[in-house]
């Protein structure tokens, strides 16, 4: 299974969803809950490499309670959005997706899966799904590509079999009520990743860690948590599942810099790419907490934002921790960077703008 291009083999679903069915379910989507008929799969073998790729019914899995993933965690994913637009559908930067799936790989002691195998996973499962794919604004088909170690064994080292898979889910807002501000809890027991750790890569392990953290921010009347780095408890690194951006009043921007210790976000690059062709200053700098609130209080931090797959751009409002809260501009709205450049990428991303970068990718 070398070559550029692979021999799906395809299964179709016995069973289908019925289109009534179907689309009644898509009217109204919700996040992460309904699924569609297939998935798409690829096995891996020491010494044989990726085989058996295969298009089939979405089903269970019949896993052993010895397999390496229960006890040694060797997992990755990704999430990515395909879109319909008028003549079919796209989905944005697969390319990014399948280079941070390696990069993640690549730190968890995991196969490299070839960026072709990739690509052609997700492409034959949206082709094959395609009626799943929502047609109403802001929906949007949530694909989810992920790899377990499967080999059946106990003991500390890297797998010798692995179970690459994609599924796929039609979903509508992350945020309920999405749109308005969300608020932020400062986590204050727990930090997401550490120097060295495991930050950088796209593994479950990370979100695990930060649930207790999500739990503690939603008992305080918060939407999501937002982590502070391991070491001094001082800098802003990230949410709990989003990267975040500061918009000030010289109309600059700032976000925290990549170093190890947070995601990659493909969003975030997108937006940092975007501002910079609008003439935006963009700083990839660090940011304490204390900054945030002094600057906030005096009026030189307009906007916050976080930004994920997911959610895509989601304004910050209010901050809180036991300490108090204080707010960003209006707490009440998004303000106007935020706005223009969330309406710039779903632009792009619906094929209502030019894509000069490239980012998007016809399927059908």
């Amino acid at each position: 299974m070398s070559g550029n291009s692979v021999q799906f083999d395809h299964k179709p679903n016995p069973a289908p969803m019925p289109a009534v069915q179907r689309d009644a379910l898509l009217a109204n989507p919700g996040f992460g809950r309904v699924f569609t008929d297939h998935m798409a799969v690829i096995q891996y073998t020491e010494g044989k490499g990726w085989h058996s790729a295969r298009i089939e019914a979405r089903a269970p899995l019949q896993v052993d309670p010895a397999s390496a993933v229960l006890h040694y965690a060797q997992e990755i994913f990704e999430g990515m959005k395909a879109y319909r637009v008028d003549n079919g559908s796209v989905l944005f930067r697969p390319d990014a997706n399948a280079r941070r799936f390696n990069a993640s790989a690549d730190r968890m002691s995991m196969p490299q899966l070839p960026e072709h195998l990739f690509l052609q996973s997700v492409k034959k499962l949206v082709e094959v799904d395609r009626d799943w794919v929502p047609s109403q604004p802001g929906g949007s088909l949530y694909l989810r590509p992920f790899m377990i170690a499967s080999e059946i064994f106990l003991g500390v080292k890297p797998s010798a079999e692995y179970l690459y898979m994609v599924i796929a889910s039609p979903v509508g807002s992350y945020f309920k009520g999405a749109g308005g501000p969300v608020s932020v809890w400062i986590s204050q027991n727990d930090t997401r990743a550490a120097t060295g750790g495991t930050g950088a890569a796209k593994c479950g392990g990370n979100y695990a860690a930060s649930l207790r953290a999500q739990a503690e921010a939603i008992r305080n009347g918060c939407d999501q948590t937002l982590f502070l780095d391991a070491k001094e408890r001082r800098w802003v690194e990230e949410l709990g599942g989003m990267n975040v951006f500061f918009v000030f009043e010289d109309g600059s921007l700032a976000t925290p810099p990549l170093e190890g210790t947070i995601l990659p976000g493909i969003t975030r690059d997108s937006l940092i790419t975007l501002a910079r062709a609008e003439g935006l200053t963009v700083r990839e700098e660090r940011y304490s907490i204390d900054q945030w609130k002094a600057d906030a209080a005096s009026g030189k931090l307009r906007e916050v934002f976080a930004c994920g797959t997911a959610a895509v751009v989601a304004p910050i409002g209010r901050v809180a921790s036991p300490a108090g809260s204080f707010t960003i501009g209006n707490p009440e709205v998004g303000g106007p960077v935020t706005t223009k450049l969330r309406a710039a990428l779903v632009d792009i991303q619906l094929g209502q703008a030019p894509d000069p970068h490239g980012w998007v990718q016809k399927v059908f």
